[in-house]
């Protein structure tokens, strides 16, 4: 929910039709570092120390005698961090705490040639390497001798050193434009920096490289756009209502990471700053002139290459190359570093209904047996800021919501959830006790003239938490507490909004970067951090609820590297069109690149009124994502799936009702991004890594390595056009089981009935059979499992079970891993290579196998310690597939199922 007015939503720039948001050109030291002069650092090569954690490097810059200290660390996992800081700064500056999860495990380093220009060292086995040349200073990253990264090829390492600030009197801090090192001005907006000009930058070359991904968050392709058209990519976290499409504008969260791939190397460049940022992208070469470094080498012998050029505010530069090589190592690496997705209760992974606002407790209850009484399965209901009394958090309206712990009873008795907001700000009112137990603990941000930072929000003016403290992060988490936080019961979730922070009188309706966070840090330094801890201090207040026993489930609209570790996010407040539906996909693939895969858009637009077949086909969307959440604003019309006409809930309760049976793979995938860092939502190309074809497509994508999917993103569509990847591989339609070469663009009829999903051949996917009204009914019901056949008539799948709610998997290994395979006409159920010890009862009752030639002739079932036994099957010689029934088959038992050898398989 944007700051925008409760009763009318406007999207015109405010103040006399002034831009909100500021565009580069308005941003002093991104014109500093673009327009400044060419500094020419050396690297002190005789500085050189080889420690346990690299080696490091005096650099200088003659012309300012800036001296900086220059740190690189590979690491055991295949990647190298480059860290620069000022060698004798007057003061320490900001570096990122608490995304990181940990030192990674530093290599040894040894020299392996030295020259009067570079040092070249290596560490392992030497097939990479790192060279260090002392003028002009770059920072190679070698693999067998081939240059992939370097560090300032074009000399635009940039680091503003810090100073004691002037005398009030003094000319530096009356300075006018276009210095502004002291002073900036946006609009009515004044920004005094503390510490003066602070800003740093880094060039970084991938060589090869003409596809590069990441940086969300952008409402923008998937693949990054080369930026020396326009704008450039601004990380900077802000509440953008209605946002534009196809723009660079930093939107409500911000990962600084550039996932680049080319068909035999993946690597990424992780850029650990919270302060603003922008990120120029130049793709290579472009320029007709020669080559400067060869003039006799054509332009057409120069490989591709990409720039990626970081401009940040402040901090330090920290910058770790991901080195892949594939991209699931590259995933892997990234996970390791910022951390693995939260494997989220099963709930979470179902139907979420959302509107601002349900007006009182027997509107929540109405909703929710209307979902019954159409037969539309759902998880959670939702209530946003009107469900409080006077916008004060952790409190209940008590007209509208008399009862909440009765409410949430009645949803419990159904095993449904109830998620209520909680945003940031906290309504100055000295009579309100929460309030003033926070600004008696010191809980709140500060002004730059150390009072109490002021800003209006919702229940007007209001005050921030500081959730950068980890004593306010403590507080805060304990105010979740059952004694506490009065009318709220273990079934109670969170979601936390507004939390750029979102300030409706501040610059560009933020925090202005001059208040003053724990610690004396300025707000510039850690803006984009902001929401990040919010969402940490939620989830470890839900984790000390349950004495540490329950999975939480917080979603939070503001995000950072390393959000992933608490939970869920959406892409902010969209509208109902065509092309925010569209939009919506390249968005989500941009956040799975880097890291944060459990998201979603708001199914049918956040704001206008979709028509009944842009809601359909939203719903078909969204319904084969990770976060699947209806959500509307108060001036829309209602939009219940149920009040569109018999067409429209029939169409929405069919996909809705296939999402809930396919929640054994999605949870199954979840598992995997918890423990290898894969994203269960995936471009092609991270699936066919070789394929170029693949490379820039972000209309289709696949479900983890199984299932691809082509959402219908157009009006009126009759024919739907989906590229079906790999010459040698088989797609059957998971809809009909009709088979389809790899390697072809697939024209497709499309009715509205119409969602193009295809299995891979080669692959097993396992999903619930029946239906039911909650993720707790679908947990009982058996099981199903498609076996999709290659070319080399072979297949084979997992599986993950436990009990979708409690870390008991984590901390008593109670879990089920099972992986089905399938050779030779024999489909095995087995132990994964990890395998737990969950009471598992979830049996098998049918097993359909898609490209099998001709008829068996038998079809035998052997269970560990039993007679083997005949099967009932059918076999469908139009789309050749073969259906075994009325199983009974233990998913935790090791069993096999013969097709007769006489068969002849695809």
């Amino acid at each position: 929910m944007a700051g925008v007015s409760q009763t009318v939503i406007s999207v015109v720039p405010d103040d006399e039709g002034k831009e909100k948001f500021k565009n580069s050109s308005h941003v002093a030291f991104y014109r500093r570092q673009m327009q400044g002069p060419n500094l020419q650092h050396r690297a002190l090569l005789d500085t050189m120390v080889l420690t346990e954690k690299g080696a490091r490097f005096e650099l200088l810059e003659p012309d300012t005698q800036t001296r900086l200290l220059l740190s690189v660390s590979p690491c055991k996992n295949d990647s190298v961090r480059i860290l620069i800081d000022e060698l004798q700064p007057v003061k320490a500056r900001y570096r990122v705490p608490d995304v990181v999860t940990g030192e990674p495990q530093c290599e040894r380093l040894r020299v392996e040639t030295r020259t009067q220009d570079s040092v070249t060292l290596s560490w392992c086995s030497g097939r990479h390497q790192v060279r260090v040349w002392h003028f002009p200073f770059r920072v190679e990253i070698l693999c067998e001798d081939e240059a992939m990264v370097t560090f300032n090829p074009e000399g635009k390492l940039w680091f503003e050193t810090l100073r004691d600030p002037p005398s009030s009197t003094s000319h530096e801090l009356q300075e006018d434009p276009p210095s502004l090192l002291w002073k900036e001005t946006f609009r009515n907006f004044v920004d005094i920096k503390a510490n003066g000009p602070s800003s740093v930058g880094a060039d970084v070359r991938l060589h090869g490289f003409s596809h590069v991904f990441g940086l969300p968050e952008h409402a923008d392709g998937l693949q990054l756009r080369d930026t020396r058209d326009g704008e450039p990519y601004r990380l900077y976290n802000l509440d953008v209502f209605a946002y534009d499409v196809y723009s660079r504008r930093g939107l409500y969260g911000s990962v600084p990471l550039v996932v680049a791939h080319k068909p035999d190397r993946t690597l990424g460049v992780f850029w650990l700053n919270a302060s603003e940022t922008f990120v120029n992208v130049h793709y290579g070469p472009t320029d007709p002139q020669v080559n400067p470094v060869n003039p006799y080498l054509s332009r057409r012998q120069m490989p591709p290459h990409t720039d990626v050029h970081w401009l940040s505010e402040s901090g330090v530069i920290d910058c770790v190359v991901l080195l892949g090589p594939g991209p699931q190592q590259l995933f892997s690496q990234y996970a390791q570093l910022t951390g693995y997705q939260a494997l989220p209760p099963l709930f979470a992974l179902g139907y979420h209904q959302c509107r601002w606002n349900y007006r009182n407790e027997a509107d929540v209850k109405a909703v929710d047996a209307g979902f019954d009484r159409h037969d539309i399965p759902y998880d959670v209901i939702w209530l946003d800021i009107e469900h409080t009394d006077g916008k004060r958090y952790f409190t209940w309206d008590p007209v509208l919501f008399p009862d909440p712990a009765g409410l949430q009873r009645h949803l419990e008795k159904k095993k449904r959830k109830l998620v209520v907001i909680n945003d940031p700000h906290i309504k100055a009112d000295p009579d309100w006790s929460l309030y003033r137990e926070a600004r008696d603990g010191g809980h709140f941000v500060r002004n730059r003239e150390g009072q109490l930072y002021q800003g209006s929000c919702w229940p007007g003016e209001s005050c921030y938490l500081d959730f950068s403290s980890p004593a306010t992060r403590a507080w805060y988490s304990r105010c979740f507490s059952l004694d506490k936080y009065k009318g709220s019961t273990p079934s109670l979730f969170v979601w936390n909004d507004m939390n750029e922070p979102s300030v409706f009188d501040g610059p560009e309706q933020t925090m202005p970067k001059d208040a003053v966070h724990y610690g004396g840090w300025e707000h510039r330094e850690l803006h984009n951090l902001y929401g990040f801890y919010q969402h940490m201090a939620t989830v470890e207040g839900l984790v000390t609820r349950s004495g540490g026993s329950e999975r939480p489930f917080v979603l939070s609209r503001s995000f950072f590297a390393g959000s992933q570790r608490l939970g869920a996010i959406w892409t902010g407040d969209n509208v109902a069109s065509w092309e925010y539906l569209k939009i919506s996909i390249p968005m989500l693939l941009s956040l799975s690149v880097a890291g944060v895969v459990f998201c979603g858009a708001d199914v049918g637009g956040f704001i206008k009124d979709p028509d009944p077949e842009l809601l359909v086909r939203w719903y078909q969307a969204a319904a084969l994502q990770p976060f699947f959440r209806g959500h509307s604003a108060n001036v829309t019309k209602r939009r219940e799936p149920w009040l569109f006409g018999e067409e429209v809930t029939a169409a929405i309760r069919a996909v809705i009702q296939q999402r809930y049976c396919l929640l054994p793979y999605w949870y199954t995938l979840f598992h995997q991004a918890h423990t290898s860092g894969l994203p269960p939502l995936r471009p092609l190309w991270a699936e066919f890594p070789r394929e170029q074809s693949t490379f820039a497509v972000d209309d289709q994508y696949m479900i983890g390595g199984a299932l691809l999917a082509c959402p219908v993103t157009e009006a009126g569509l009759q024919e739907a056009k989906v590229l079906l990847p790999g010459s040698g591989e088989i797609w059957y339609d998971v809809h009909s089981a009709k088979a389809y070469e790899g390697g072809k663009t697939l024209s497709l009829p499309v009715t509205l009935d119409t969602v193009p999903v295809f299995q891979r051949g080669g692959t097993v996917v396992c999903r619930s059979t029946g239906s039911g009204s909650c993720t707790a009914d679908f947990q009982q019901l058996p099981l199903s499992v498609t076996v999709a056949l290659n070319s080399q008539r072979a297949a084979d799948g997992e599986l993950y079970l436990d009990d979708g709610r409690s870390f008991s998997y984590r901390d008593r290994r109670a879990f089920c891993r099972r992986r089905f395979s399938m050779q030779s006409g024999r489909l095995l159920c087995r132990p994964a290579a990890e395998d737990g010890a969950f009471d598992c009862d979830a049996v098998v009752r049918s097993v359909a196998v898609l490209g099998v030639r001709t008829k068996p002739s038998a079809v035998t079932v052997h269970v560990s310690g039993a007679r083997d036994s005949p099967a009932a099957f059918q076999f469908l010689d139009t789309c050749r597939s073969l259906t075994v029934s009325n199983l009974n088959l233990r998913v935790a038992m090791d069993w096999d199922i013969q097709i007769a050898a006489n068969v002849s398989l695809r």
